[in-house]
């Protein structure tokens, strides 16, 4: 997965972090969780914070 994958990102949060809202994480620590992903192959230093709001809603979206 690369960063432009917010979607996928965002399932594999969710399957990753079922206990967690992802309206209340930061976007530090929503970094690093995208980064510690087992399927995320991409340059950590490449994500803003458009990337991270995009994954945070299509977090949040899924689990509506």
């Amino acid at each position: 997965m690369k960063w432009v994958d917010s979607l996928n990102i965002a399932i594999e949060l969710d399957e990753t972090y079922p206990d967690v809202d992802p309206r209340t994480l930061n976007f530090v620590d929503l970094r690093d969780w995208v980064i510690k992903l087992d399927e995320f192959d991409d340059d950590p230093h490449h994500s803003g914070e458009k990337i991270l709001e995009a994954i945070q809603a299509a977090w949040i979206e899924e689990r509506e």
